[in-house]
């Protein structure tokens, strides 16, 4: 084929490829050159080109699937976060649920506890007020025995001894519980 050519630019320069103003040999050169230099660079500049081209897609590659998977982690870590979340409210729930009725319940114990001091002092009160009004009776009774005493003398003008003066006595405070 490339003789082919030299000789068709070789019949004559005024038809064929002549006629265009091509020079069939530097064609020639041109093409053998272009030839070779597309050789070399395919030999030493194509194929580690590519190859850095391949190593850098399988890389992108690789940083996409990691990507990928990356989302994938995520959402199952967002849904597990979720769930401990949802399951951390629960026990929270309950466990203010429990304080809750752990608190109401000691209430209740407080109230228990403090009526029935209430009722041991209120009992206490009555018994100290019953022995108040005990002993102020019995004063009031010494008293009243001795009034009586002198209102007798003071009416009968006379000393009356201890046997009369009790019967006397008690004569009228019967008389005056009645």
């Amino acid at each position: 084929m490339i003789t082919n050519l030299t000789q068709f630019a070789a019949d004559g320069s005024s038809s064929g490829i002549g006629a265009l103003g091509v020079d069939g040999k530097a064609l020639l050169i041109q093409l053998i050159t272009f030839a070779l230099a597309y050789w070399v660079l395919r030999k030493f500049a194509f194929k580690p080109i590519l190859k850095v081209l391949k190593e850098r897609r399988e890389l992108i590659e690789q940083g996409v699937s990691i990507g990928e998977q990356m989302k994938k982690d995520q959402t199952e870590l967002e849904a597990k976060i979720a769930a401990e979340l949802q399951q951390a409210r629960k026990q929270a729930d309950g466990i203010l649920g429990d304080a809750n009725e752990a608190s109401r319940q000691m209430i209740r114990e407080a109230e228990d506890k403090a009526h029935a001091k209430a009722d041991g002092i209120l009992k206490e009160a009555d018994e100290r007020i019953a022995s108040e009004t005990q002993r102020a009776r019995k004063q009031l009774e010494g008293e009243l025995v001795g009034l009586i005493s002198e209102a007798t003398e003071t009416i009968i003008g006379e000393k009356v001894d201890a046997t009369k003066d009790a019967a006397l006595i008690d004569r009228a405070l019967k008389e005056q519980r009645a």
